[in-house]
């Protein structure tokens, strides 16, 4: 188990096709200053890996480039399960492990695909674009990269299409897979018949051939796996970077002796996404479980998450919630929602010989 750091050296598993690297040049060297690259293609057609060499590629030209990560299932810079507005202000130059860092703005989505909810997915991601809007251009001028969902079909194919209307992006990045019926339409698909011509430049690349994967693009690697390793990312973050944690297994064992934070269930709302919970079974049903730590404060319809946390324990005579986190307690303290969606613990951090359960631990830290 590895996570990222600041300081990464190149990684020798991918070498970038030439195709790409003129289509990360045309957008970053073009005549728009300050682009807006929309990248979409079907499943394992290399959209992150591209999303990620032209964040690279941009930041030779710009101190900072803001990344939107619309596929809330293989997420590149924070856990599953969110939707996020990243600024990068630093080369990483290794696109193989999970790149842990902290958004500008994110939101809890809960799942792993957009399938259950389209319209509150399409919400938050209009709130993030908004927000980019609002601040980062009218302040430093910053291009952005927008990471899309491999779900080019049905349900999502619409949901593509109505992004694209509602951002105004200068270029889209189509990648093509070799099965033509697997791929996007061609051209501007996202436009009505009868529109005028797009002023947005459409580039269409192929995906690396599948015979050369060991040296054109990162090997597959099973979904389940990549959502595990980068939730594992994350909640190391609640230790020092300088402590010895290398394996899952000595992440177990660090997890199981930290200290969570002890929150009063009084201070905090309990929201469940996706699905109804009665009101008897909310902390059977929350106990042993990831959560979007968030402030409903800033909005109520748009509760701005601050992070994940894992409920160890619910103590209902004392009246607190045990919660691990990285979160920082000058945050945490500002916490008054906890939204319990669909993303779960990695099972390999609980089946460790010899660990006992993280959600056991009767050591507390107190936010008040």
């Amino acid at each position: 188990m590895a996570a990222a750091s600041e300081t990464e050296s190149p990684s020798p598993q991918i070498l970038i096709p030439n195709e790409w690297s003129t289509a990360a040049d045309l957008i970053a060297c073009g005549a728009v200053s300050f682009p807006i690259a929309f990248v979409c293609g079907p499943k394992n057609s290399g959209k992150t890996t591209f999303a990620r060499h032209l964040v690279n590629v941009l930041l030779q030209r710009h101190k900072r480039v803001a990344f939107l990560d619309t596929d809330v299932g293989q997420t590149e810079f924070t856990p599953p399960g969110l939707l996020a507005l990243t600024v990068i202000d630093k080369i990483t130059p290794d696109l193989t492990i999970p790149c842990v860092k902290t958004p500008a703005r994110c939101f809890f989505f809960g799942d792993i695909s957009s399938k259950r909810d389209p319209t509150t997915y399409l919400t938050y991601i209009k709130a993030l674009y908004d927000h980019y809007m609002e601040t980062e251009i009218q302040g430093a001028g910053l291009p952005l990269v927008i990471n899309t969902p491999g779900w080019v079909k049905g349900i999502g194919y619409e949901i593509l299409v109505e992004m694209l209307r509602y951002i105004s992006v200068t270029h889209v990045v189509k990648l093509q897979r070799s099965v033509l019926a697997r791929n996007l339409p061609d051209g501007a698909f996202w436009l009505n018949e009868g529109d005028a011509d797009s002023a947005t430049t459409v580039i269409e690349i192929n995906a690396p051939s599948q015979n050369h994967l060991n040296s054109t693009a990162p090997m597959r690697k099973d979904a389940r796996l990549l959502r595990d390793l980068r939730l594992m990312a994350y909640f190391r973050q609640c230790f020092p970077s300088d402590t010895s944690i290398s394996t899952i297994k000595e992440l177990s064992h660090a997890l199981a002796s930290h200290p969570p934070y002890e929150i009063p269930i009084s201070s905090i709302k309990i929201k469940h996404l996706h699905c109804q919970v009665t009101t008897t079974e909310t902390f059977y049903s929350l106990n042993a479980t990831i959560v979007g730590m968030a402030i409903s404060s800033v909005s109520e319809q748009l509760p701005q998450c601050v992070g994940l946390g894992i409920v160890r324990a619910i103590d209902t005579v004392k009246g607190v919630l045990y919660v691990i986190t990285p979160v920082p307690p000058h945050i945490l303290e500002d916490v008054d929602l906890l939204l319990q969606g669909f993303i779960q613990i990695p099972i390999s951090l609980l089946q460790v010989q010899g660990c006992i359960s993280p959600y056991l631990s009767t050591n507390v830290l107190s936010t008040n």
